[in-house]
């Protein structure tokens, strides 16, 4: 090793080492590395403990201090490697992975081969879906990015597919599996680097991390699984045919294992985490309890203690591992610094049913990927800091300071062909924000027809890459510079009584059976009756298409047939009875409404009254009618526009589906 003061690093730069930097729940290790060959050399690794709680489950909570204990750890290594450090390669914490299957379906307009920008359109929908029901689930608004997703099915034309590129048909389906980050946990990780006065070289995923050190890709044809056991999670990662095919994570860990040892023998955080360490050197414990009382233990009292939470830490791995795999793996292994728990592996093996020569501690294979001349990496809490710097060395994760996106740096967490699709997903864009959306439409009940205003379309996303219009499916390579304004909405349509009135071309409307003013907005779904001697189409509209719920049958002319005589309960509207006149008197207009006697007074003395100014008197919702409208004047079938005369009997309802009323 070579010393420099602070002031040579300075002098210097260029960064020349990967800095891999393992933030974790109770410590934090920095390791410096080079490339050599197809494995990585570690040159210094440094480790720091939090002075207290900062970060729980992964999650950093308190970011300053955080930031203090990795400017600590830039620091010595600084002076190690003789240089400035200015970018880490980072793991996020699988704390929080939220999986959720999404499925879509895409109708071609007519059977023909299909492309990759119509199974990358297919694959979007989907992801998008698993996205929304994720949202739904949370109820908090919780931006998550999309850390990678499994096509798990194909189908094209109901036949299921391995892949659909090249085949001819109409209708693709497919099933996904995909993986969410939420926001916080990556945004918190890159704000305590930015405070630190570093940028986020490389990040990737801890389970990914810990299973790039602990299993070589040589041997993920086999179905195996890591486990990497953290202070706060237990990350979990699982291999078959050649690549990683999920991760999930356990809360159970080795805190649970501190706060036992905490509770029973009255000790701080600190003392008991020292106790759990000294669990391996199978001598007497002596400590200081919080009562400044110094105790001596055996090591075999305190593995009787930490027996119940082991089975807890073993049961939830466990159940984890078959949920994720579907079974039992070929073989697993145990990472982390929670791995040395005594009887873990046998607690481990027995809980899946496994043979216990197949559960092992990992740290057999770190010498295929890393090496050092005189450091000793055999230990398995270095598997995930070891796994950042093979991840980052060997090309096995995407260098995200090389790609930008909108001139940032941007969030990648796996490695292989990317496209820009994938690319947008991962940095919290959504399927909505390619190809937007129109705005609502109005949709209307018009004297009887249903009219559909539109909203306005969607402005489209712009998409560059390099300075050079691209598509989704484009491949993102190592360098290239993504630039990407969002599609825009489109306005919803909306429409005051005036303009409704002045894109029907009559001079004036009702609305559920009364006037609005000029200004007031006509909501979704109402009933609108137009002057039936006035043109009611806008020119170059579409037909009016017929509404869903057919109209009982209308036989009877728009003026009644001469009424009866009123009937003993009908309301007495003069004392000296006068011939029926159409229209409202000075005192309005008086019938009977569904066998209730009603007045009509909020018109001008001599402007006619019609069975729409009534609606709103019957108490009736009817955007919620479940049937269609049924109108009777003096028991014959009418239409909105009858005019009304003193005395009309008049029914208004809905008409019942199985009964006519």
């Amino acid at each position: 090793m070579v010393e420099n003061t602070q002031d040579t690093a300075q002098t210097q730069p260029e960064q020349e080492y990967i800095y891999a930097l393992d933030v974790g729940t109770r410590s934090i290790i920095g390791m410096l590395g080079t490339v050599e060959g197809s494995r990585v050399q570690i040159c210094a690794v440094e480790k720091h403990l939090h002075t207290r709680r900062v970060m729980m489950d992964g999650q950093i909570e308190d970011i300053g201090q955080v930031a203090e204990a990795i400017r600590e750890v830039t620091r010595k290594l600084e002076r190690t490697a003789g240089c400035r450090l200015t970018r880490a390669c980072v793991a996020a914490a699988g704390r929080a992975l939220r999986t959720e299957p999404g499925h879509s379906e895409l109708t071609l307009p007519a059977p023909g081969p299909v492309t990759e920008q119509q199974i990358a359109q297919l694959e979007a929908a989907a992801v998008a879906e698993a996205e929304q029901a994720l949202h739904q689930a949370e109820e908090d608004g919780t931006r998550l990015f999309l850390v990678g997703y499994t096509a798990v099915r194909y189908c094209l034309d109901g036949y299921p597919l391995a892949n659909l590129l090249g085949h001819t048909g109409q209708v693709l389906s497919t099933d996904v599996v995909a993986t969410f980050l939420p926001s916080g946990v990556v945004d918190s990780l890159y704000a305590a680097l930015r405070m630190a006065g570093l940028q986020v070289g490389s990040l990737t995923l801890e389970p990914i991390a810990a299973l790039n050190a602990a299993i070589p890709a040589e041997l993920r044809l086999l179905n195996l699984c890591l486990v990497d056991i953290g202070a706060g999670t237990s990350d979990i990662a699982l291999c078959r045919d050649g690549s990683v095919v999920g991760y999930t994570m356990a809360t159970v860990a080795g805190d649970e294992m501190t706060e036992t040892l905490m509770r029973e023998y009255l000790v701080d955080y600190d003392t008991a985490e020292a106790m759990k360490a000294g669990l391996s050197t199978g001598e007497e414990l002596t400590f200081t309890n919080i009562l400044g009382l110094e105790q001596t233990c055996a090591v075999s009292a305190v593995e009787k203690v930490l027996s119940p939470s082991i089975d807890l830490l073993s049961g939830e791995i466990a159940k984890r591992v078959q949920e994720l795999n579907g079974g039992a793996p070929s073989a697993l292994f145990l990472a982390g610094g929670g791995s040395k728990l005594p009887t873990l592996r046998e607690k481990v093996a027995a809980a899946l049913a496994m043979d216990p020569n197949r559960v092992a501690v990992a740290g057999g294979h770190f010498k295929r990927t890393v090496w050092s001349e005189d450091i000793s990496l055999d230990d398995p809490e270095y598997t995930t800091p070891l796994g950042i710097a093979v991840s980052a060395g060997l090309g096995l994760v995407s260098d995200n300071c090389r790609v930008t996106l909108n001139g940032t740096p941007a969030k990648l967490f796996r490695s292989g062909s990317l496209t820009v699709m994938e690319l947008l997903m991962m940095n919290g864009y959504t399927y909505s924000d390619l190809l937007g959306r129109n705005g609502k439409p109005l949709v209307l009940q018009v004297d009887g027809q249903r009219r559909v205003f539109h909203g306005e379309p969607a402005q489209p996303a712009q998409l560059l890459l390099n300075g050079a219009e691209a598509t989704p499916t484009a491949v993102v390579h190592a360098g290239d510079q993504v630039e990407f304004t969002p599609a825009v909405r489109g306005a919803d349509c909306i429409l005051t009584a005036e303009e409704l009135a002045r894109r029907l071309r009559v001079p004036f409307l009702l609305v559920d059976g009364r006037t609005l003013a000029p200004e007031e907005e006509v909501a979704n779904g109402a009933f609108v009756t137009l002057p039936g001697s006035v043109q009611r189409a806008e020119e170059n509209d579409p037909p009016p298409q017929p509404i869903s719920q057919p109209e009982p049958e209308r036989s009877a002319p728009l003026q009644p047939e001469p009424k009866p005589q009123p009937q003993a309960e009908a309301p007495v509207v003069a004392e000296d009875p006068a011939p029926s006149v159409q229209g409202g008197g000075e005192n309005g207009c008086s019938v009977l409404l569904n066998g209730k006697p009603v007045t009509l007074t909020d018109k001008d003395p001599g402007m006619p009254y019609f069975v729409m100014d009534l609606l709103e008197r019957t108490g009736i919702d009817f955007r919620q009618a479940q049937g269609p409208v049924f109108l009777k004047v003096n028991g014959m079938d009418c239409q909105f526009q009858q005019i009304l005369n003193q005395g009309d009997r008049v029914e208004i309802g809905i008409q019942d589906k199985a009964v006519t009323l």
